[in-house]
């Protein structure tokens, strides 16, 4: 991890986790703590939701972050409109069912400590991301960022943050994301991903990844709502070619992780999906 992370002991952090980017040595007088959990509705209903594990308070030295937007025209869920800072919006897609899947992949799989519980981290709540050095953005072409949480997003990921964006598909869907990812790096530029990156081999051996699509359970069960296209592996680079932003477009990662137990969801790519989102959490640990 970079050295603008300062680690805090997990004995440290009674009421969430973990990290906190570029804090200073001491605490001053405007220090505040992290947020602590809560939950949101999710604009999915029920087949998001998911048990509040026995052990949700207890901290851990890693926590899985999903990051809290604004959408593009407001945001509408299932149940009507929503504010984005109450869920029901774009950033619940997959949540928190998904998340607990991963975190349970990870509590398996890696010696990883971490939270039973995700959290959700909204940009507006002053330098509280900075607590947290991993992000999901789920529906990511539905967000839609002002100049200020931009800033604020950018100074995450050049401080050491990381950030994996997920769950959308097609040209326009395409357009409307970089558009926000523009106002964060306007002077850095998206690249297509090879093979061999790192991230693809850092926990788990994923070979051809850049090939691969995790599905949209419309069409992993069949239900025809034409959310599929060409794959596309894509990234965001610091200038000490780290990657930043990991892109999952045409996939639906987290949609992996939601219906990993769900025997209709092909066994082969819910593995696939939960191994690429251990090795995003390995590799924003250690890059």
């Amino acid at each position: 991890m970079r050295s603008s992370f300062r680690w805090l002991s997990a004995a440290l952090l009674a009421v969430s986790a973990l990290a906190v980017l570029g804090a200073p040595q001491s605490p001053g007088p405007d220090d505040k703590p992290p947020m602590p959990f809560r939950e949101y509705p999710s604009f999915e209903g029920a087949d998001a939701e998911a048990p509040l594990p026995d052990d949700w308070n207890v901290p851990a030295e890693f926590v899985v972050g999903r990051l809290m937007y604004p959408s593009a025209g407001g945001g509408r869920g299932f149940f009507g409109r929503y504010d984005w800072h109450q869920g029901g919006t774009g950033w619940t897609d997959d949540y928190p069912r998904g998340d607990r899947a991963l975190i349970q992949m990870l509590r398996r799989n890696t010696r990883i400590d971490v939270r039973a519980v995700e959290q959700p981290v909204s940009l507006d709540d002053g330098d509280d991301i900075f607590y947290w050095p991993f992000l999901v953005a789920g529906m990511a072409q539905s967000w839609d960022l002002s100049d200020a949480q931009a800033a604020k997003l950018r100074e995450y990921l050049e401080r050491g943050g990381f950030l994996f964006c997920d769950s959308f598909f097609g040209d326009q869907s395409w357009y409307t994301f970089a558009d926000s990812l523009k106002r964060v790096f306007p002077d850095r530029d998206i690249r297509n991903l090879t093979d061999d990156e790192v991230i693809f081999h850092v926990a788990f051996d994923l070979k051809h990844m850049t090939g691969v699509s995790i599905p949209h359970i419309s069409q992993a069960f069949g239900r025809g709502f034409g959310l599929s296209g060409t794959p596309h592996w894509k990234g965001v680079f610091d200038s000490s070619g780290r990657l930043v932003v990991l892109i999952a477009h045409n996939n639906d990662v987290g949609d992996g992780w939601q219906w990993a137990d769900d025997p209709r969801y092909p066994a082969d790519e819910a593995n696939r999906a939960l191994r690429i989102g251990s090795n995003v959490a390995v590799y924003a640990l250690t890059h």
